[in-house]
């Protein structure tokens, strides 16, 4: 049958079409036999097989008798092969691009919510009240207390934020004892602020800030905001799809501040000793205070080791033909992941990390030593100062893989949903949704409204 498919295209370049229709009459004919074969249970009897294959075989020797010889069969398969092998790359481009495409795009009904917790904020009447217990907030002296439990998150997402806290106070002996940190930006700080005032997370405390707040935070001090500001960064990150060979490339992620916060922790929160970093994408499904309790052993960074696999290592993030790589890091080094770190701020001050983190971001100008995100300065910033922790504190790919141990899920204490399909869109892997959806408050009048409109 392979050869007799293979004799249908040589058929078809060779325009006979009437011999193309008969062997591929053929075909149709063993597949059915087969088919019913499989169905009855019992094998194919000679009786059966005989007529099909004889006249199968008549066929074939027609064509090679029309001198579709082997080797033209192997050159004609060949170019058939690659022209698939050709379809099947762009088609996997494509998808990647549509992928990115979606995973980017606002879902209509978190922007019909923002439209709508914007218009609450800016209400006369509700206004000067929410910016009283607003300002209240902001001079709250929990926000200093080291003896409570610091969590920062920096995110324009509304609903992922909430979430966030919403699993993580669900899940703490002590909730009230939780203090969150939320930066975002101005597009979405109103938003933001009226949506934490008019819900109730516990009694924990919630402040929220504007990353336009921080003005020390400028292109003479920070060389990632001179490069973010930059316009051939720009153009690498946007340019056009012909001259970019990776579309994972342009992802408004990359050139957003938000995302870069991670690395000024320290100097966002200067007078904290110690925080637990999350990011937007997770659920927190244990309580997570004896995080500040665990010895990171004179470490910075506590995190979870992603190296179970090779592909998780040093030399797969980092361009180690590059003699300044290579003569300063180990490429079998084990990768960590971000989502779920907790920070010794008093040992990051006393490193100097951000100044290390500062000198990357100098010497890959030209993007030489990575291509892109923050996991490879980070794994080059916090070398030698990351503290491994247990697997099950943090759980990734819940974004991209499909084939979780559900016994892993429902023992980790974060789950993270690293990747394109975020529990929000309607990409969002189905089996993983209810762990996210369990901590949404549907029941929000203007979720309800949004979801339907």
């Amino acid at each position: 049958m392979t050869l007799a498919k293979a004799y249908v295209f040589i058929a078809k370049e060779h325009n006979n079409l009437h011999l193309a229709w008969e062997l591929s009459s053929k075909i149709r004919s063993c597949q059915l036999l087969l088919s019913k074969a499989a169905m009855r249970g019992r094998p194919i009897s000679l009786e059966e097989a005989k007529p099909i294959v004889t006249g199968l075989s008549a066929l074939i020797y027609k064509a090679q008798d029309a001198h579709y010889d082997i080797a033209t069969s192997m050159m004609t398969m060949k170019s058939h092969i690659q022209a698939l092998e050709e379809r099947a790359n762009a088609a996997t481009v494509q998808t990647t691009v549509f992928g990115q495409s979606v995973a980017e795009a606002v879902p209509k009904s978190l922007h019909c919510l923002m439209i709508k917790l914007t218009s609450e904020w800016l209400t006369e009447q509700m206004s000067s009240s929410r910016r009283e217990v607003a300002d209240e907030n902001r001079n709250s002296p929990r926000l200093v207390d080291n003896n409570l439990y610091h969590f920062c998150i920096f995110t324009d997402n509304v609903i992922a934020a909430s979430v966030v806290v919403n699993s993580t106070v669900s899940n703490a002996d002590h909730p009230k004892q939780l203090v969150f940190h939320v930066v975002t930006n101005k597009v979405s700080y109103k938003a933001m602020q009226a949506w934490f005032l008019g819900n109730d997370f516990k009694g924990s405390a919630v402040e929220i800030q504007s990353v336009e707040e921080f003005s020390w935070l400028n292109a003479s001090y920070s060389p990632v905001v001179k490069q973010l500001m930059d316009t051939d960064s720009r153009a690498y990150y946007f340019g056009d799809q012909e001259t970019n060979s990776e579309p994972k490339v342009r992802n408004p992620k990359y050139l957003s501040l938000l995302n870069h916060l991670r690395f000024y922790i320290p100097e966002i929160y200067p007078q904290l000793e110690k925080i637990v970093f999350l990011d937007d994408d997770v659920v927190v499904q244990k309580d997570l205070t004896p995080l500040f309790s665990l010895d990171l052993h004179g470490n910075v960074n506590g995190a979870v080791e992603t190296c179970l696999e090779a592909f998780h290592r040093y030399y797969k993030y980092l361009n180690f033909s590059d003699p300044l790589i290579s003569s300063k890091f180990d490429p079998q080094a084990c990768g960590w992941a971000f989502g779920m770190n907790v920070f010794d701020l008093i040992a990051w001050r006393k490193a100097n990390v951000t100044a290390r983190y500062h000198y990357w971001q100098e010497k890959n100008r030209e993007r030489t030593l990575w291509k892109l995100g923050t996991l490879p300065p980070g794994l080059l910033a916090f070398y030698g100062l990351t503290e491994p922790l247990d697997r099950r504190w943090h759980v990734l790919g819940l974004g991209y893989d499909v084939n979780i141990d559900n016994r892993l899920i429902e023992t980790a204490a974060v789950i993270h949903y690293n990747g394109n399909m975020k529990p929000w869109l309607k990409i969002g892997i189905g089996r993983y949704k209810p762990f996210w959806l369990k901590f949404l408050n549907s029941s929000h009048p203007y979720l309800q409204d949004c979801v339907t409109a």
